[in-house]
């Protein structure tokens, strides 16, 4: 075949691509031979071969055509250019007269059809450029943006700073997490990579462009270049790609906006790249056929071989991203086993020359990337809009394509043959198994084993009746009145005390007699359980004999089901085993491709967000690259987002390479074959480029190290001023010192040591006084078992009486509303095994009050136990150490403040105020709580009332904007913006809380709903923006409040509220009633 023919076919297959989906986007169908029949019989007419699916779509009633056309027209209203004047041709498609509607799709495909002649530009191409130039505005009205929305740049720079050997994120300017997760996925192809980084453009730039589509490519590539020596090279954490979107945008001119599907997206891509290099090749090819190198990367060949109205027929296609169905299977295979066989095909296999139809595809040539685009948006005909499908759907690490290659075509067949009569057998032993497992004829059905064991168990049971006479006696009325006996048995009768009404002999004079003494029963004896049946059921008359016969029957009959069941279980096994192994001979396991990248989408149909899984060969780890947080992950959570069936999410595109060629993968120098990293591998217009991109970003910051320098030396003058302001102050009212100097007459060496807040006892107030009455009760009970001891025996006394309190109160099984770590820090210490020194010093710091009392017991106490603590070497105890354990408790208190006030606030249904309380609470109590389990609080309570109060704010927000007035939307989505949205992350962090995350699920969900629904255009507009935020998966905080600044409290002021806020909820519902 000659170039010029290769040129033609390539040229060929894409017209035809191009009017398959024009097509589907007319008619609505998705089924792909019914597509590709309907322009076979009008000879690629596409008037004609709509006409041609209409009228094999006429059994559908006109109305809900009708209907499905309006919903389509007051959906497309929106991207009506504002001030646009109305079209003169507009056709009612309101009414049932079907020329209107064909006039209508043929208008439609005439003006498609005239603007690609004149611009050369299809639909497809023009819905990209839509919403690049969203992706623009949305870059551009990011800088008015506040502090809390999440793409916005840190201020510090060394926040921005690229760790080392950690891959580059890309910003997302605006919606375009789609480009970032593309984007990614490629690069870190690094064949891919290499073929960009060393593109050269044509040497004919003066020739150049010689029409649109080189205008457009040229400039991409260069700026691709730019963007993949930043991702290899750069010093920044993330780089901005804004110059690659804009040339994007530039390329295509339109007003409107739409939410972009990334496959299309891809698909483009690739083919913009083939041309590009495809001018490269045509100038280097010096009369020999030009190799492009995209399609030698990206592009394979499948041989159709198939019958069509009887006529067999075979042909070679190419394909790029190969599509497959995802509904209705449950793994990737099933998906490939589908999409290679399209119809029926037993003709094929058959000498008769059948009048079926369909056909097989057989792989002739595997790309080296193999990427497949899971089909999981399909349109829903009655509501008028794209669904997403959710899913299950499992796929390998290593895929081997053994089976679906035409070298293997006859082998193949006849495992698939083997395979089909497995299944048929398959079938009938499930259906048997069935049986057996939902045995019975009404509605309810149960296991046939336990049925079995049921009626056992009835055979065995005995009657226990109630007495009559305790019947009567308890239910007599309050008057004396005693209900009317039935008559006794007569001789017919069974003398059984528990006969069966159906039994009696006089069955209507018993019945009579029955209703009479019922009668005058009081209210609350009518339910009582009659006199003359058994407590439970159980045989009437059974003789033993009877019982041991049946119950030997039963007994086998349980054991012959049993075993049934067993060997039906074990076959069904053994069947699917054989099918999983079916393909597992070595000679069927010689083409594998591994996984590279997994492209997930989450969200919904018309709004979601992106990010890719991409698998680091090097580090023998796969990573997760979402927007700018390039991070860490696993296998298990690519499966999880990525199978689908588990929350919104699941993967659209896979990325498989040959794993039998590494340089695909590889770092080296092609001319060379030396291993290559970092700059070394950027040609040298690009090392330039990185390196001066990279002293700006040095430059930056210095600038901001001297800012900041600048900032503290200011502060420090400032505070040494204060500090010179008060201590002349200070020395001008200070009276005269009474406090002894130290036994050497000298001031001490060491610096002066402050008690913690807690601890200090500055006045007999708050605090203090509750502090000082332990003390001194615990001077007065030593004093009194020790009348004549010396201050020092007194205080070891008094010390140890006050610790044995606190001991039994750190030893009591307290509920939460009487937490005793509230009312002392001794507590606390004893609660999480503080060292025995820091326990000691921390009671001789409380006898050491200067403020203990005014009685010279006391005094002498407080001065014994003050200079105990002075001769107190530095290596006896660690005052690190010491501060630390008094810094958690601190945090303890902090943590109980922020809670208290929090739990206060919700109560009261301030949720704006009580959130960042909630937030602040969790988060401190789960710094505690990692270094022990009781320095926090309850943490799911804790996370329960900030899940809680986030749900709330999402409703209540959600609440303001179906009211559609500007103010109440506006208030709406502020709060969403300002408080839910950056809260997200917080809750998603720890993926093992699966409350948290169903919670996230669920506000994403409530707005989610709204795609569906008519809303004014601003509306719309509003929530377009919006959703992006929303569903934004990245788990990385950007930015957040500051914490509230908290009110000061005493020590029993702080340990009563929290108590009453306690017992209020443990008095309301509980945490672990859930939502």
């Amino acid at each position: 075949m000659t170039v010029e023919q290769n040129v033609l076919q390539q040229h060929s297959q894409k017209h035809q691509q191009t009017l398959l989906n024009q097509l589907r986007e007319v008619t609505g169908t998705t089924d792909v031979q019914l597509l590709q029949q309907a322009l076979q019989v009008s000879n690629g007419d596409l008037v004609e071969a709509v006409a041609f699916l209409t009228e094999k779509n006429a059994k559908v009633p006109q109305q809900d055509e009708a209907t499905y056309y309006q919903t389509a027209q007051i959906t497309n209203d929106r991207y009506i250019s504002v001030g646009s004047q109305a079209d003169t041709n507009v056709i009612d498609l309101t009414g049932d007269d079907k020329d209107d509607l064909q006039r209508a799709i043929a208008l439609s495909l005439e003006e498609s059809n005239r603007a690609f002649r004149e611009t050369g530009i299809t639909d497809e191409e023009q819905a990209i450029s839509r919403v690049l130039e969203a992706s623009i505005a949305e870059n551009k009205a990011s800088l008015k943006r506040t502090h809390t929305e999440v793409w916005s740049d840190s201020p510090n720079p060394h926040e921005r700073k690229r760790m080392e050997n950690c891959p580059v994120g890309l910003k997302n300017v605006g919606n375009t997490c789609w480009f970032s997760a593309v984007i990614q996925s490629l690069f870190n192809l690094l064949e891919f990579q290499r073929l960009v980084l060393h593109y050269s453009p044509p040497a004919r730039m003066q020739d150049l462009p010689r029409n649109q589509k080189e205008h457009r490519n040229l400039p991409f590539m260069q700026e691709l270049r730019h963007l993949f020596s930043l991702l290899v090279g750069s010093k920044r954490k993330y780089v901005d790609p804004s110059g690659a979107v804009e040339i994007l945008k530039d390329a295509f001119k339109s007003s409107e906006s739409q939410q972009q599907d990334v496959s299309e997206f891809t698909h483009k891509l690739l083919d913009w790249l083939e041309d590009a290099f495809q001018i490269k090749a045509e100038e280097d090819r010096e009369g020999e056929k030009p190799k492009n190198p995209m399609v030698e990367l990206f592009y394979g060949r499948f041989l159709a071989v198939g019958v069509l109205e009887g006529k067999k027929f075979e042909n070679t296609e190419m394909f790029g991203q190969y599509p497959l169905q995802v509904n209705g299977f449950k793994d990737l295979h099933e998906c490939l086993e589908a999409a290679m066989i399209e119809g029926e095909i037993e003709s094929l296999h058959s000498a008769e020359n059948s009048a079926k139809s369909g056909q097989e595809h057989w792989f002739t040539e595997l790309p080296p990337v193999l990427t497949f685009e899971l089909s999981r948006f399909e349109f829903n005909q009655a509501l008028g809009r794209p669904e997403k499908i959710h899913n299950k759907l499992e796929f390998p690490s290593m895929l081997y394509m053994d089976r679906y290659m035409d070298r293997n075509r006859e082998i193949t067949r006849i495992k698939r043959e083997e395979i089909r009569r497995l299944k048929e057998h398959l079938t009938v032993l499930q259906q048997r198994l069935e049986r057996y497992l939902s045995y019975g004829s009404g509605p309810k059905r149960f296991p046939l084993a336990d049925v079995l064991q049921y009626a056992m168990e009835f055979a065995s049971s005995k009657p226990v009746c109630t007495s009559p006479v305790e019947d009567i006696d308890t239910t007599a009325p309050p008057g004396g009145t005693i209900a009317q006996l039935p008559p006794p048995a007569s001789a017919g009768e069974q003398p059984d005390a528990c006969v069966s009404a159906e039994g009696s002999g006089s069955g209507l004079q018993a019945s009579q007699q029955q209703q009479q003494r019922v009668s005058i029963h009081k209210p609350f004896t009518q339910s009582r359980v009659p006199p003359d049946l058994p407590m439970h059921p159980a045989p009437r008359h059974i003789t033993e004999e009877e019982l041991r016969v049946l119950e030997s029957c039963l007994h086998r009959w349980r054991s012959e089901v049993e075993n049934d069941t067993r060997d039906l279980q074990a076959s069904i096994s053994r069947i699917h085993r054989t099918i999983e192994l079916m393909y597992s001979d070595k000679s069927m396991m010689q083409v594998p491709y591994r996984l590279h990248a997994v492209l997930v989408h989450e969200g919904q149909a018309n709004a979601g967000h992106y990010w890719a899984y991409i698998y680091d060969r090097h580090h023998q780890r796969w990573m997760k690259y979402n927007d700018i947080a390039v991070t860490k992950s696993s296998w298990e959570e690519l499966v999880r987002d990525s199978f689908g069936g588990y929350r919104n999410a699941s993967a659209y595109c896979l990325m498989y390479i040959d794993d039998k060629k590494p340089f695909l993968i590889q770092e080296f120098d092609k001319e060379t074959g030396q291993m290559l990293s970092g700059l070394d591998k950027l040609p040298p217009d690009l090392k330039v480029f990185v390196e001066a991109d990279n002293k700006l970003f040095e430059r930056e910051m210095e600038e901001w190290d001297a800012l900041q320098a600048r900032k503290l030396q200011q502060e420090k003058l400032a505070l040494a001023a204060a500090a010179a302001a008060a201590a002349a102050a200070s020395v001008a009212v200070q009276p005269m010192s009474t406090e002894p100097c130290s036994p050497d007459n000298t001031a001490p060496s060491a610096a002066p040591q402050h008690d913690p807040e807690y601890m200090e006892q500055q006045s007999p107030s708050g605090d203090s006084k509750h502090l000082q009455e332990d003390t001194e009760r615990a001077i007065s009970k030593a004093a009194a078992e020790h009348d004549e001891k010396s201050p020092e025996a007194l205080l070891n006394t008094a010390m140890k009486v006050e610790y044995t309190r606190l001991l039994r109160l750190a030893q009591e099984d307290t509920p939460p509303e009487r937490d005793y770590r509230l009312q002392h820090v001794i507590v606390f210490f004893i609660h999480n095994e503080a060292p025995k020194k820091i326990v000691e010093r921390t009671l001789l710091m409380q006898f050491a009050d200067r403020n203990l009392g005014f009685d010279e017991r006391c005094k002498s106490i407080m001065k014994v136990a003050r200079a105990k603590l002075e001769l107190i070497k530095p290596d006896e105890v660690n005052m690190e150490e010491y501060e630390m354990w008094h810094q958690d408790y601190r945090i303890f208190r902090e943590t109980s403040v922020f809670l208290l006030i929090g739990l206060e606030l919700f109560m009261k249904k301030s949720f704006v105020e009580a959130l960042m309380y909630l937030i602040y609470a969790y988060q401190y109590n789960k710094e505690l709580l990692a270094k022990g389990p009781y320095r926090g609080h309850d943490e799911e309570l804790i996370a329960h009332y900030r899940r809680e109060c986030l749900l709330k704010l999402n409703e209540y927000a959600a609440a303001l904007f179906e009211t559609g007035e500007e103010a109440k939307v506006n208030t709406g989505l502020s709060i969403m913006n300002d408080l839910v949205v950056p809260c997200l992350p917080l809750l998603l962090v720890d993926e093992m809380e699966e409350k948290d995350m169903v919670a996230v699920e669920d506000m994403r969900n409530r707005w989610c709903s709204y795609l569906g629904q008519e809303m004014e255009p601003n509306l719309q507009e509003k929530l377009t923006d919006f959703l992006p935020k929303l569903l934004d998966c990245s788990t990385e905080i950007k930015s957040f409040h500051e914490p509230p600044k908290l009110p000061s409290y005493s020590t029993l002021e702080l340990f009563e509220r929290f108590g009453r806020v306690m017992t209020s909820l443990t008095m309301g519902r509980t945490p672990a009633d859930g939502r």
